[in-house]
């Protein structure tokens, strides 16, 4: 089916002739051509198998920016024939959307479905969102909204119930490289950049493709300007004013740094701690990531040797939230050295990896009858309940009954340090096994 014209400028026959940005006119024909996304789209990818079998369901694609989520919408339309038709949630409203759906309505009863692209959707409210499914429901749209934000936290659950959420992945150097040398065939001369500065051209698109293109053409066009070239790190960073990161973020410079950063706080040493958070946030590192890694940090590696660490890992990601960079990341910076002089101690950890092997080993094993409540007559005939004992009507607030389930060995997972807080911990485990001892552990 041909196309009709989008506007008036393409039905005058003027599109082809007008300036269009490079990424633009490297913008993928098909979905063969789609880089970076083999998962929805390679063979066994949930999208190719919708095209395949001939039937679009409603989808949300979720992803960073430049990473393909209106191209592969755009192709989809095409290759199920539904009329495409685009809007932006940041510049649409009500009116936008009735007269989408009554277009859309109309072209339904002339036989021809229509795929609705929605921008941004996450920024429609929550009415706004919910105006979309009775016409997902009948069929008048196919719904492929796109965001960045994650679905679960600013999406209805109505309108995820309806539609399979899509995950978009930031472009790796490999892709990035796919679509610089794309770039360097269509203009059909090669970029002139050193080695160094192609790496650190591809570390400036940070997983962005249209990015990455953008920058591709500055330098295109500096060379036609008579720029000197070929370009080294330094004047490629002068010439598109954009920081280079000092390390690969998707790499081995990613992961070196950020085990740098673990290993510093858990060897109890603030200042080289620093040093590395200092080199990570210079690189360009995303700072919630390192926020998400201090978390961890204060859970894996000092637990309850110290309560409040976690307490200030959290409260450090919520100040960078709330001030932002540069200020929030002193919050960062603080948190770092917190954790770093905190007594260490991995007994959580430990007990949990163990208490999971224990879980994994027993199978279904039904807790003990006593712990159980009994909320009908059959159930307190089962014995559901029988001989359970309040503990806070017990000696010392303490039954000493058992928990784990009939016919499974009681089990101790959790060691306490002699440090920080695990000493009082330690002191109160040690107190409680002598009363369960003592009690002789009620009824079993």
């Amino acid at each position: 089916m041909k196309k009709a014209a989008a506007t008036l400028f393409e039905a005058a026959g003027l599109a082809e002739t007008a300036p269009r940005p490079l990424a633009d006119r490297l913008r993928p024909s098909s979905l063969a051509e789609v880089i970076g996304q083999d998962h929805l789209l390679g063979e066994h990818g949930i999208l190719a198998r919708m095209v395949k079998a001939g039937r679009l369901s409603s989808v949300i694609f979720w992803g960073p920016p430049g990473t393909g989520k209106t191209t592969v919408a755009r192709l989809l339309a095409e290759v199920t024939d539904l009329h495409f038709e685009q809007l932006s949630a940041i510049h649409s409203g009500v009116q936008d959307l009735r007269k989408v759906f009554d277009a859309a309505k109309a072209r339904r009863e002339e036989g021809r479905g229509t795929l609705l692209f929605v921008d941004e959707i996450h920024r429609f409210n929550r009415s706004q969102q919910d105006a979309f499914l009775p016409h997902m429901e009948d069929g008048t749209i196919i719904l492929v909204g796109a965001t960045t934000e994650n679905p679960s936290f600013e999406l209805n659950s109505a309108l995820l119930s309806r539609a399979s959420v899509l995950t978009f992945r930031r472009l790796d150097e490999t892709s990035i490289e796919a679509l610089l040398q794309r770039a360097e065939i269509h203009e059909g001369s090669t970029l002139p950049l050193t080695p160094d500065a192609r790496d650190a051209l591809i570390g400036m698109s940070d997983g962005d493709g249209r990015g990455a293109i953008n920058l591709a053409e500055d330098i295109f066009l500096a060379r036609a300007s008579g720029a000197a070239v070929p370009l080294d790190r330094e004047a490629l960073i002068a010439l598109v004013q954009r920081r280079a990161p000092i390390y690969d973020k998707s790499q081995d410079g990613h992961y070196n740094l950020i085990s740098a950063l673990h290993k510093s706080v858990r060897g109890s040493d603030p200042d080289a701690a620093l040093y590395w958070l200092a080199r990570m946030l210079a690189g360009g590192e995303d700072p919630l990531y390192i926020a998400r890694r201090l978390v961890r940090m204060a859970v894996e590696d000092i637990g309850l040797a110290d309560p409040n660490a976690l307490v200030q890992a959290i409260a450090a990601k919520d100040t960078y939230d709330f001030l932002g960079s540069p200020e929030g990341e002193l919050a960062l910076a603080q948190t770092a050295i917190y954790l770093a002089t905190a007594p260490k101690s991995n007994a959580s950890y430990a007990a949990f990896g163990a208490a999971h092997r224990a879980a994994e080993e027993s199978g279904s094993l039904l807790p003990p009858k006593h712990i159980l409540n009994a909320p009908t007559r059959l159930m307190k005939q089962e014995g559901y309940g029988r001989g359970y004992a309040y503990d806070h009507d017990e000696e010392q607030a303490f039954s000493g009954q058992n928990y784990f389930p009939d016919g499974m060995a009681r089990q101790s997972f959790y060691a306490p340090t002699p440090y920080g807080f695990e000493a009082e911990l330690k002191a109160r485990l040690d107190r409680f096994a002598a009363l369960r001892a003592k009690k002789g552990g009620r009824p079993r």
